[in-house]
């Protein structure tokens, strides 16, 4: 793949770059990111679903998975389905990262914040890719497990929903971590209608209080 300059300029923000000088940084950046393309094998796979607003959260009709928590209930409000996303940078991103670590921690970081900006592009294309098949619907922004109160249980159930494993190459650890470690599990609502807008920004996410990307602003940047 190759990084675009927005992947380039979320990624100085995740860098901590926010108001600063970067000039003598660039050089090391466009290594990275010329490493990391080259590493990079992105994947994605989605799926849509008919959903059921029950008491006890949402349910995925034809399967056995109901999502929780009043964050997607507010997401979904108004939506007759949702799509399930998965999407990795592969396994060559996270090797890449690892390998510089090794020797070059600079390098490894910034791969790394490049790496984590690299995904939500991938998830851009997917979701492009989503909106030019059903040109007729409306979809929400995309609402991943540990945003508001969504819980992060949820990573193993989409993932085997949508038999990424065998697919993508996307695993979950028992701790709840994706593998490779680029990678996004996300749903998107989708509804005959136009939508009001949703609140979206770091205030409804668990990460808040203690997120190292946001910086004492409202946003992240991603």
């Amino acid at each position: 793949m190759t990084l675009s300059q927005t992947d380039i300029d979320r990624g100085l923000i995740y860098m901590g770059s926010r108001g600063r000088d970067v000039t003598d940084l660039m050089p090391l950046v466009t290594r990275c990111a010329g490493e990391l393309g080259e590493a990079a094998a992105p994947l994605y796979i989605y799926k849509y679903f008919d959903i059921e607003f029950t008491g006890e959260g949402i349910a995925l009709k034809g399967t056995e998975l109901t999502l929780s928590g009043e964050s997607i209930r507010a997401h979904l409000n108004g939506c007759r389905g949702c799509i399930v996303l998965c999407a990795t940078l592969s396994a060559g991103a996270d090797k890449l990262i690892r390998t510089l670590s090794a020797y070059d921690m600079a390098a490894s970081f910034v791969t790394d914040c490049l790496a984590s900006s690299a995904i939500e592009s991938v998830c851009d294309e997917a979701e492009q890719e989503m909106r030019e098949r059903l040109s007729d619907k409306f979809l929400t922004w995309r609402f991943s497990p540990g945003y508001g109160d969504l819980p992060l249980t949820l990573q193993p159930p989409l993932v085997s929903l949508l038999d990424a494993q065998k697919r993508i190459g996307l695993t979950v650890t028992d701790s709840l971590m994706l593998v490779p470690s680029k990678s996004v599990t996300a749903i998107i609502g989708v509804s005959d209608k136009e939508l009001p807008r949703k609140v979206r920004g770091c205030t409804s996410c668990n990460m808040y209080d203690s997120c190292k990307f946001r910086k004492g602003g409202d946003h992240c940047g991603a």
